[in-house]
């Protein structure tokens, strides 16, 4: 129905025109604002005078070896700890359960299915029941309607609520009380839960009437958190994300936020928590080649938030490329399984357009992917490399609000290049090599940019940017130089050219010829690549940046 999920008493909900639990007239309900007074029921609270029914709770034991501590659990590691061994109890459990129900039909002695689903749900879906009133308005339990095995009941609380609150704040509970069958005229309405539940519980009925909470630890935050989830409390889920996403995070709490169940995740109430905790992670991990070991121990959804970062330091996305299989083979060692998580999440943190063609090929060759995924990533990385930069640019802004950005260019300690390659007439490579406005300007006085490697008749070679004295040191200005790789006592004879774009034309010219012989290590070069000072190079008119690239050209050719 449309409008279940609207909070009456959030200030900044209205009710949609159509949503009319009474079928009375369908006026909009406008929001209200000022003081909190408004939409503060708290006086109401569990009072007969301004109730209408009564919520009875009963508490079961927790499972074995999840009963939460009340002294230990006060930190994000005590939740997470409990939390994950309450998760492996539950899958135990149920484990247990299926191979017990299979012996019982063989016995013709079926459980009650209540007690099954009450435990099966634990995580899931709560469970609510309606009972028969006394007719004297009398809460005491009467056994044999509830049909249920009152002998695993550890206690009973018995709450006076309004529905209509209730209702108002969750659309669990006004599909409870307005779902036109019988049960939903009852006064008598009965919730089954576990022990490790009820604080959570308790403190969120609460808050359905006075939109705060009382608590402020972080555990007790995220157990109310699971509990407005799980009763559908929208501005609950909103409440305490924000409490949490105020609190100082850490490598520990951003991960544990990650990892919140799916249902949890999904809400758009706790896509700011999420939001922050991926955030800390891209920040804390933002220089991944420093903090590798740590990056590999990380779980998949922190090497998401990783790895998805625009701002992440790192040489090449070759680099990337590495990376990820070398976790994937870490935590995934069955090829099966590693060419699932691959295809299916790890994949798309790879910027495949910003690989090198060497590295792209190995990727056709590499058995951890499944091939269809391989040809086609391939495919797309060698279409964008061939499109012309104003399409490429227009690629990147089709996706600048998407989740994983493929097109876009990462902050890398070695600039991607361009490159075209001839095998006859003689050996020769054309590189080009692109540089933003800011990125030069940021290389004063001395600083240097590096391309990535490329390489001609088997030899790995590169370009460096330079900020530098001119030969007479008199001023500074802006340096083009090729460098070899391989160190060692190979020789290698080169001709090269270096051009650049200038306007008017925008068309490349040359600026500088010259043959060398490498030997491993070596570089050459012009120390002063357009002949003017550096002020002149940077400046606003500068005829060498065009929409504030300056484009570099090389051509290399092996001497015969």
């Amino acid at each position: 129905m449309k409008g279940l999920n609207v909070d009456l008493f959030d200030p900044r909900s209205t009710m949609d025109a159509d949503f009319s639990p009474g079928g009375g007239a369908e006026r909009p309900i406008e929001p209200r604002h000022g003081s909190g007074s408004d939409s503060d029921f708290a006086f109401a609270f569990n009072d007969s005078n301004f109730s209408d029914r009564v919520l009875r709770v009963e508490i079961l034991p927790d499972l074995p070896d999840s009963k939460s501590d009340p002294d230990g659990c006060t930190t994000i590691a005590d939740w997470a700890r409990n939390r994950k061994r309450r998760r492996e109890e539950i899958r135990k459990e149920n484990a247990a359960e299926i191979m017990q129900r299979e012996e019982q039909v063989l016995s013709c002695n079926m459980p009650d299915t209540d007690d099954i689903l009450a435990y099966e749900n634990q995580d899931e879906e709560a469970i609510a029941m309606v009972e028969e009133s006394t007719g004297d308005g009398s809460t005491e339990n009467n056994d044999s309607s509830t049909n249920m095995d009152c002998s695993t009941v550890l206690h009973v609380r018995t709450i006076h609520i309004s529905s209509p609150i209730l209702a108002a704040k969750s659309p669990f509970f006004y599909k409870l009380f307005s779902n036109g069958m019988r049960e939903s005229e009852q006064r008598q309405v009965t919730l089954r839960i576990h022990a490790s539940e009820e604080a959570a519980l308790m403190d969120l009925l609460n808050f359905m009437y006075s939109n705060s909470l009382s608590t402020t630890m972080p555990s007790a935050l995220l157990d109310v958190l699971m509990a407005a989830d799980k009763y559908e409390v929208a501005s609950c889920m909103r409440y305490c994300s924000r409490l949490l996403r105020n609190l100082p995070m850490t490598c520990e709490s951003a991960l544990l936020y990650l990892d919140l169940p799916s249902s949890v995740l999904m809400g758009d109430a706790v896509q700011p928590l999420t939001d922050a905790a991926k955030q800390f992670l891209a920040a804390r991990y933002k220089d991944i080649t420093k903090f590798q070991d740590d990056v590999l121990n990380l779980p998949l959804a922190g090497v998401e938030a990783v790895l998805s970062s625009d701002d992440l330091q790192v040489a090449s996305e070759d680099a990337v490329y590495d990376f990820v299989l070398k976790w994937a083979r870490i935590h995934y060692p069955k090829l099966e399984e590693r060419r699932d998580i691959l295809g299916a999440r790890l994949a798309r943190l790879i910027r495949f357009p910003y690989m090198t063609c060497r590295k792209l090929k190995k990727v056709l060759t590499c058995n951890d992917f499944d091939r269809e995924l391989a040809s086609n990533v391939v495919l797309d990385a060698l279409f964008f490399k061939a499109e012309a930069p104003y399409r490429q640019r227009s690629l990147v802004a089709e996706e600048s609000n998407a989740s994983y950005r493929r097109f876009v260019e990462r902050a890398y300690k070695y600039r991607p290049v361009k490159v075209v390659e001839f095998e006859l007439p003689r050996q020769q490579c054309i590189v080009y090599l692109d540089l933003k406005r800011e990125e030069c300007a940021n290389l004063f006085p001395a600083g240097r940019i590096y391309s990535q490697a490329f390489h001609l008749g088997g030899q790995g070679f590169f370009l460096s940017a330079h900020c530098n004295m001119d030969q007479q040191s008199s001023f500074h200005c802006f340096g083009l130089f090729l460098g070899m790789q391989e160190k060692g006592s190979v020789s290698f004879a080169v001709d090269y050219e270096f051009a650049s774009r200038s306007k008017p034309t925008e068309e490349y010219t040359s600026k500088y010829k010259g043959n060398y012989t490498f030997t491993g290590g070596k570089a050459v070069g012009y120390r002063n690549l357009f002949g003017v000072p550096w002020t002149a190079f940077v400046a606003d008119d500068s005829p060498y940046f065009i929409n504030g690239i300056l484009h570099l050209r090389a051509e290399l050719t092996i001497k015969q």
